[in-house]
């Protein structure tokens, strides 16, 4: 062997592991993967990588349409961040409209926000119908978010589209078009615009609930919404008490 091909193969041996660490360098294309979900955690956000949210996408979308429910000029704000297809924001949506709206519906805006989790099949789906269906008709968008979330055993049985079909037939809207504006891409890139912001702020699981800068994650204690909304509207709590007596 000649001594004069030594080098060459040193060049080519020092070469060899920082080829192979390039090769197990993960994939950076897709910030918001989520990891399979368990029953346990169903209302959970897991990110590989949730740094990678790219500021000039996020640039380049809609502002994003606020739902919003009772004072909407308000200055007493709750953040609702809510994924349609959650059990857990279904039980919190009944609180909304058996408890906390007609409480303080009058000075107080529930603004809700989308926060599809990538796991659930058809919670974008719905995100994306609600926003078609709000610039038709604020009133039948409400109604399909509260009708959507009181079936989602039945939906995940017979599927959204069908469900979103059957609503338009109630409703005397064009079933057709509805599901055409699936794939509209203003209405997916506000829902996508929205999810990015809850993720970008810290939102993990659904439902949270934001109330002056206090967070009520996924089970929640409704009393203890109540006491910060009090705290700020000027009413004692107690009263709640009295209420239920």
């Amino acid at each position: 062997m000649s001594f004069r091909r030594f080098p060459v193969v040193l060049v080519m041996l020092s070469l060899w592991p920082l080829a192979k660490a390039e090769q197990k360098q993960p994939s950076e294309q897709s910030p918001l993967q989520s990891k399979p979900a368990h029953k346990e955690d169903c209302c959970v956000l897991e990110l590989t990588s949730p740094a990678n949210l790219a500021s000039g996408e996020r640039a380049r979308t809609p502002k994003p349409q606020r739902h919003v429910e009772g004072n909407a000029a308000s200055r007493i704000r709750v953040i609702i961040y809510e994924d349609l297809q959650c059990p857990d924001c279904a039980v919190f949506r009944k609180a909304l409209d058996e408890t906390l709206l007609p409480r303080y519906g009058a000075v107080v805006a529930f603004e809700h926000r989308d926060f599809p989790l990538p796991k659930h099949s058809w919670a974008k789906e719905a995100a994306v119908a609600a926003r078609y269906l709000h610039d038709l008709d604020p009133g039948a968008a409400a109604e399909f978010r509260r009708r959507v979330q009181g079936r989602i055993s039945e939906i995940n049985a017979r599927g959204f589209r069908a469900e979103l079909s059957a609503f338009c037939r109630d409703k005397r809207l064009d079933s057709e078009k509805a599901l055409a504006a699936l794939m509209n891409d203003s209405y997916n890139r506000a829902v996508d615009a929205e999810f990015r912001e809850g993720v970008a702020a810290g939102i993990r699981r659904t439902p949270t609930v934001v109330v002056a800068g206090k967070s009520f994650v996924e089970t929640i204690d409704v009393s203890e919404v109540q006491k910060v909304l009090d705290a700020l509207v000027g009413q004692p709590h107690e009263s709640h008490q009295s209420e239920r007596k």
